[in-house]
């Protein structure tokens, strides 16, 4: 189960035990939006279930990005207006089978069978308003801007921003309390997209997993992805061994690994 956490008006958070997840919810006067749905139909219906708690207004759907725990709960909201950018859908397509065995195998590994039998039944539902760079929604008095800032933690990262609210959904590109997750990432391009986050001048931001944080963290969290970056640049370029890299990293040895070998 979940909770919501109210960081504005109208613009609410719900945190999640299970991988620390967070997904958004943004009201508006005529409409309200879903920002991620979870990893399966439970916690969709879950989801949804909290959302009603909260607004009748019919709702639409934005997708972060692509992974299984921000986007396979969707099939609980549909029909409805599900946006994200370009890339998600193709990699959905791509990916979408294989996400699906591997966490089914993930928690069945961990002897949870009831949550590996909801994620072997996703269907992934493919979003169906595509976005390049940039798009925005009325939810009915309350512009919702959805930002692509460039290849980072995934090559479709959506940030979706409220400016009235003076929040922003940074899904993924942003990580609170744990380390940034490298396995589909861009290191060497993750610090440009967390620019164009902090030139949204947003006080408060809200990341894909872990309580809402602010500007500071995100500007050392991008101080700490610019390291990483260099440390993957040297290594490519054969000046340092990945051994030395490892030292030098502000991640733990894993992390630092995955993002080498990006």
């Amino acid at each position: 189960m979940g909770r919501w956490i109210e960081v504005a008006d109208g613009v609410l958070v719900r945190r999640y035990d299970e991988l620390d997840l967070s997904v958004g919810l943004v009201v508006g006067g005529e409409s309200c939006l879903v920002v991620d749905t979870g990893g399966d139909a439970g916690q969709g219906t879950e989801l949804a279930a909290a959302v009603r708690e909260v607004t009748p207004l019919p709702w639409r759907v934005a997708l972060t990005h692509s992974h299984f725990d921000h986007s396979f709960g969707t099939e609980a909201f549909v029909p409805c207006a599900v946006w994200a950018h370009r890339r998600c859908r193709a990699d959905l397509v791509a990916t979408g089978e294989r996400q699906r065995e591997e966490w089914a195998h993930h928690y069945r590994e961990r002897g949870e069978e009831e949550t590996a039998d909801r994620v072997a039944a996703v269907r992934p539902v493919l979003p169906d308003h595509l976005v390049d760079d940039r798009a925005e929604l009325d939810l009915g008095g309350r512009p919702v801007v959805l930002r692509h800032f460039g290849p980072a933690h995934s090559d479709h990262d959506l940030a979706v921003h409220v400016p009235d609210a003076g929040a922003v959904f940074a899904g993924d590109l942003v990580e609170h309390g744990a380390p940034p997750q490298f396995g589909d990432s861009f290191p060497q391009h993750w610090p440009a997209a967390l620019d164009g986050i902090l030139a949204l001048d947003a006080p408060v931001v809200l990341p894909g997993h872990g309580d809402p944080v602010d500007r500071g963290f995100v500007r050392e969290q991008r101080a700490e992805l610019a390291t990483v970056a260099r440390l993957c640049r040297e290594v490519a370029a054969g000046t340092l061994t990945p051994e030395r890299a490892v030292a030098r990293s502000p991640y733990p040895e894993e992390f630092t690994l995955a993002a080498l070998a990006r």
